[in-house]
């Protein structure tokens, strides 16, 4: 497995994870507000607790790299 295989593995346990079992319209406040913890630490860790760094990699990396992969999802529909 290479590793673009390996990063959609990893981010659909990701997701499973965050998900856990709650039910994807009842429960979206608090499945958000877990994505948003995880996406926090991350970009801090990854920043070494930076905290412009990390905004700066969200808004100008993160943002843009999540909107793209939404456009395309959609697009294959």
């Amino acid at each position: 497995m290479n590793e673009p295989q390996k990063d959609t593995q990893r981010a659909i346990e990701a997701a499973k994870l965050i998900i856990d079992g709650r039910d994807l319209h009842d429960d979206f406040g608090g499945i958000l507000t877990t994505l948003e913890g995880l996406v926090s630490l991350v970009l801090l860790a990854a920043m070494n607790h930076d905290g412009p760094k990390a905004a700066a990699m969200l808004n100008e990396g993160l943002v843009p790299g999540v909107e793209s992969r939404i456009a395309l999802a959609a697009s294959r529909r």
